[in-house]
C-alpha cells in the first residue's frame, strides 16, 4: 500500500511489484482520552496512506524518536524525503537517528499529513471520544488499515478501473473477515 507499480522487478508475479513509499510525512495531533490530553503521532506516505501511528502522553523528542524508530523497523528502509512541521522534536529525533535523507520543514509543506487527520476526527466524534490510550491505538490502527484499503483517489482513475479496485478491496475485506 502506498506504493508505485514497477513492472520489471520480479519474474512470474504478473508484471507488478509494489515499490516503497518514498516520502514520509510525520505529524502529531492532540486528542482527549478521558479528559487527559494525549498526542496521536502519525506517519503518512506521499499518497496519503497511513504508514504507522502511535498514541503518546507527551509531545517531545522522545515521542518523535519512538515513532521514527517504530516506522523504520516496520518499513525496513529509510525514506528519500522526510516532511514535518516546524516542531523541534522532529529535528532532534532526525539528528539522533542520523538519517541521510533530506528533512523538509515548513509551513504548509506537511498538508498531506494534516489532511489525514480529518477521518480520525470524524471517528472520534462518532465514538464520543476514546476511552483509553490502548483502545484508541488499537482502533485507529485498524481504522487506518481499512481506510488505506478503501480510500481510492477517484479523480485519478476511470470509472471502470475504480469499480475493479473497489471489487478487489471488497474481496480482500471478505477474506480478512472470514479469516478472523
Amino acid at each position: 500500500m502506498g506504493a508505485e507499480v514497477r513492472p520489471d522487478d520480479c519474474d512470474g508475479c504478473g508484471g507488478a511489484v509494489l515499490a516503497r513509499a518514498i516520502d514520509w510525512h510525520l505529524d502529531e495531533m492532540a486528542i482527549r482520552i478521558v479528559g487527559v490530553r494525549m498526542y496521536l503521532w502519525r506517519a503518512v506516505d506521499h499518497e496519503g496512506e497511513v504508514l504507522d501511528m502511535l498514541v503518546q502522553r507527551r509531545r517531545d523528542s522522545r515521542a518523535a524518536l519512538r515513532l521514527m524508530r517504530k516506522l523504520l523497523r516496520k518499513q525496513g528502509f529509510a525514506p528519500k524525503l522526510l516532511v514535518t512541521d516546524k516542531l523541534r522534536s522532529y529535528a532532534s529525533a532526525f539528528r539522533r537517528l542520523r538519517l541521510s535523507c533530506p528533512h523538509e520543514q515548513g509551513l504548509r509543506s506537511n498538508n498531506r499529513a494534516e489532511n489525514s487527520h480529518q477521518p480520525v476526527r470524524r471517528r472520534e466524534r462518532k465514538m464520543q471520544r476514546f476511552k483509553s490510550a490502548r483502545s484508541a491505538q488499537r482502533f485507529l490502527s485498524m481504522h487506518a488499515a481499512v481506510h488505506n484499503t478503501f480510500n481510492l483517489l477517484r479523480h485519478l482513475v476511470s470509472r471502470s478501473t475504480l469499480q475493479t479496485f473497489r471489487a478487489e478491496a471488497a474481496s480482500e475485506w471478505r477474506n480478512a473477515v472470514a479469516a478472523a
